[in-house]
């Protein structure tokens, strides 16, 4: 891919767009994105403009909620494989590997499939991943892990509908959005998530923040409730709500149950949700995109004032030399 600085937008020639997932290389998301990008590819190539190149390389198996874990590499130093074809678009090289999301990408960025590539798209993801999913989707970590190794990458998800699911709407919404996201720093992480709709019936696109929600929202335990938990309460207010109790004496097992909900508000709080969240955006009928920023030192001059205050009592008895 060619860059170079001006006052005008950031041109780019060939791009090379390696696709990834965590439902594996099988999954009808995945291939509705890698069909949509071999049109796009198709469309470019046919009216004069660059050849882009695209290459799949996605989990065998389904990795839901992997998050960016790559597993106990030192452990093992090979990675098996298998070629693989998705429905569709059957002329795009592509693997299934026996490896997470993450993994996967730094196999596929790192010389597995030849060149490096200039973007990853990973998706689409079979439900939404808003708010604190993003942090352990497999989908979103695909992404993470790319702009680590100096990628930009789009994560997307499609809300779980009733059926059929209209993988299109998400797969056209990522298409477009690439030319933002070759101009965007290198690096780069968006995190786009669609109702299930199809695309003439979706409000729209905005950016968003994102939300407190989450999947899980109580794990109860052997003992008993010190309070009742309200299934819609998020964060720390439910942790306290729903604190349970593991009984027995060592060795013994049992189970923890969880309590799994929904990521969007209550429908008779729709109308009064945060219109800037991600999980009140796509539940009003918008596509919510976030951008995202890896692991990254936390420069809070106020935490790292408290630390560096701190950090003298902290280690006096061990007496390190000044």
């Amino acid at each position: 891919m060619v860059r170079w600085k001006g006052t005008g937008p950031v041109a780019c020639a060939d791009v090379k767009v390696l696709v990834t997932n965590d439902d594996g290389v099988s999954a009808p998301g995945l291939a509705a994105l890698t069909r949509a990008l071999v049109g796009w590819a198709v469309s470019s190539a046919a009216a004069g403009g660059p050849n882009h190149e695209i290459v799949v390389v996605a989990p065998s198996s389904n990795y839901s909620g992997a998050g960016a874990a790559v597993g106990s590499v030192t452990d093992r130093t090979t990675i098996a494989y298998q070629r693989a074809s998705v429905e569709g678009a059957e002329a795009v090289e592509a693997y299934g590997l026996d490896a997470s999301p993450a993994l996967s990408v730094i196999a596929g960025a790192l010389g597995a499939v030849g060149s490096k590539p200039d973007l990853v798209l990973s998706g689409i993801n079979h439900g939404v991943n808003v708010g604190r999913s993003v942090l352990h989707s497999g989908t979103v970590g695909a992404a993470l892990t790319a702009s680590q190794l100096g990628i930009s990458a789009l994560a997307v998800s499609l809300r779980a509908g009733p059926g059929p699911d209209p993988w299109e709407s998400a797969a056209d919404l990522a298409v477009a959005l690439i030319p933002l996201l070759v101009e965007a720093p290198i690096g780069t992480v968006l995190n786009l998530n669609v109702p299930a709709l199809p695309l003439a019936e979706i409000r729209g696109l905005r950016w968003a923040r994102v939300s407190g929600a989450g999947l899980i929202k109580a794990a109860h335990g052997t003992g008993e409730w010190d309070a009742p938990n309200r299934p819609e309460r998020e964060g720390p207010a439910a942790a306290e709500a729903a604190r349970s109790v593991m009984e027995g004496e060592p060795g013994d097992a049992g189970e923890i149950v969880l309590s799994v909900g929904s990521p969007f508000p209550p429908s008779d709080d729709i109308g009064l949700a945060d219109a800037s969240e991600d999980a009140s955006l796509v539940a009003q009928g918008f596509a919510a995109l976030t951008a995202l920023r890896g692991p990254k030192a936390d420069e809070d001059p106020e935490l790292l004032g408290l630390l560096d205050g701190g950090l003298g009592a902290a280690l006096e008895k061990f007496a390190f030399p000044s």
